[in-house]
């Protein structure tokens, strides 16, 4: 019914539909980023059940986002061709397979290819659910609509470990994958309802080298920085492996510059806006990520908290969060929202300090008390920063534009991964005298000196960030003033 229309705003019958339509794609959005680190609780569990250590059985977690980074750009660009809907519905289906193929894994092997089959369906609804939203929401509810698809990504970014451990605790680890399918077929029966045929088709060609160039990045560059933790970074395939990234990365830059279709618009990067709001939400997704691998194994074997335990602590994170995100949302419709964004990033660096001041012996309100500061702290941030990314790119750009931050978003959670487990296992290996990718049993003075060093460098991240969100600040303060007096 819609195709007789030139755009989804002039179809009535999809505005009546339209807050349904976010619905779908705010349950599959969730979903995705949740199972980013919702199996970081388990990993403790895993790593038993296995008998592997720490950075082994990590890969689970870091499979999944590496295969995410890896053709995220591709789907998006692949959406603008053959329809984003189509390719978010496909998606759906790949998302859901995935998920039944994890709760079946008997091995480490096997459970890391269906994250992959997984992660395959995740970044096919990451990459055009906020293409589908600016094609279908008019112009004054698009921030909005935006704004709480936003929310929805960090929600499920960070609710993982304590939602995880309620699962894992009542169910099994198996679990905390079967339960998207029922909620993936409810999403699915509802979008074949609501969601509309597509519209818009660019006709264009897939940029196959800056596809592959981008790809050898991400695997070589996270294999190296992952496998190095393993055998260490003076290992000559580790090197070779990094040095193999850094030489994609400028290939990739190169080729992009001289395509007439790029798989990625690197114009986007000339506002200095944009890439100042992009650049602190990967630091903040980053020291999240230091949180989220540290905590689970924080909780239970220090705290000696069950998994269910220790998801209920790990709770008050994403609580306080969506609590706090939509009052941070609809403040920075009046407040603006750089103030609101440097707010949350002083309460998330306070947060990160007191983290690092924890012990064995802490008691389980102080404990809670920080955990509630940081989830304050990321509701503050995330929302005003996600409409600032959005509003420094013209209309035509927006799929783009969510694209990279849907992007950014999951390199800051890799890389946040990967600066906790290598700090961790250095400082560790340190206080122990020889090398450690693992718990050491009964020294947990040894953990504790790597996690201290962990929240150490991640409230040094989220520093950075407020600093450069103070720049920020600054330069838009300036602007105003400038406008104002030019006006006078």
């Amino acid at each position: 019914m819609s195709a007789s229309f030139a755009s989804y705003q002039e179809d009535a019958a999809i505005q009546k539909k339209r807050w349904l339509i976010l619905v779908v794609l705010n349950l599959f959005t969730f979903m995705s980023t949740l199972d980013g680190s919702i199996v970081n609780i388990a990993l403790p569990v895993l790593s038993k059940q296995l008998g592997l250590p720490i950075a082994q059985i990590e890969w689970v977690t870091t499979g999944y986002l590496m295969a995410i980074c890896t053709v995220i750009l591709f789907f998006g660009k692949l959406g603008d061709m053959v329809g984003k809907i189509r390719v978010f519905r496909l998606g759906t289906y790949i998302f859901i397979f995935g998920s039944l193929l994890c709760g079946f894994s008997s091995s480490l092997p096997f459970l890391i290819v269906s994250r992959v089959i997984q992660a395959l369906g995740a970044s096919m609804t990451m990459a055009n659910s906020q293409g589908i939203i600016t094609d279908i929401f008019p112009a004054k509810e698009r921030g909005k609509a935006l704004g709480l698809i936003g929310t929805f990504v960090s929600l499920g970014s960070i609710a993982g470990p304590s939602v995880g451990g309620i699962i894992i605790s009542s169910l099994g680890w198996e679990y905390i994958f079967w339960v998207n399918v029922p909620i993936g077929l409810i999403a699915v029966f509802i979008g074949w309802k609501v969601l509309p045929a597509d519209l818009v088709k660019v006709k264009a060609k897939v940029d196959a080298p800056g596809s592959l160039l981008f790809a050898v990045f991400i695997v070589a560059l996270f294999s190296g920085l992952l496998l190095g933790q393993q055998a260490g970074y003076g290992n000559l395939w580790i090197i070779l492996s990094l040095v193999l990234a850094a030489a994609a990365f400028i290939l990739f830059l190169r080729v992009e510059t001289k395509r007439e279709q790029p798989l990625l618009e690197l114009s986007l990067f000339k506002n200095p806006l944009f890439s100042v709001s992009i650049l602190c939400g990967f630091l903040v997704f980053s020291a999240n990520f230091c949180f989220n691998i540290i905590a689970p194994f924080y909780a239970q074997n220090m705290l000696n908290l069950s998994p269910f335990s220790a998801g209920f602590l790990l709770m008050l994170f994403p609580i306080c969060m969506v609590v706090v995100a939509p009052i941070s949302g609809a403040l920075s419709d009046k407040l603006g929202s750089e103030p609101l964004t440097f707010a949350g990033l002083i309460v998330m660096v306070i947060a990160q300090f007191g983290l690092a001041a924890l012990h064995d012996g802490s008691s389980l309100w102080v404990v809670g008390t920080w955990i509630g500061m940081l989830g304050i702290g990321s509701g503050l941030f995330q929302s005003p920063n996600n409409s600032l990314v959005m509003s420094q790119v013209p209309r035509t750009q927006l799929g783009s534009a969510g694209s990279v931050n849907s992007l950014v978003r999951n390199v800051g959670m890799v890389v946040g991964i990967t600066i906790a487990t290598t700090t961790l296992f250095h400082v560790m290996s340190s206080k122990a005298g020889h090398r450690v990718t693992g718990l050491v049993s009964g020294h947990p003075e040894i953990f504790l000196s790597g996690m201290h060093t962990v929240f150490t460098v991640s409230s040094c991240i989220c520093l950075a960030a407020a600093l450069l969100t103070g720049w920020r600040m600054y330069h838009a303060y300036a602007v105003r003033h400038k406008q104002a007096a030019s006006k006078g």
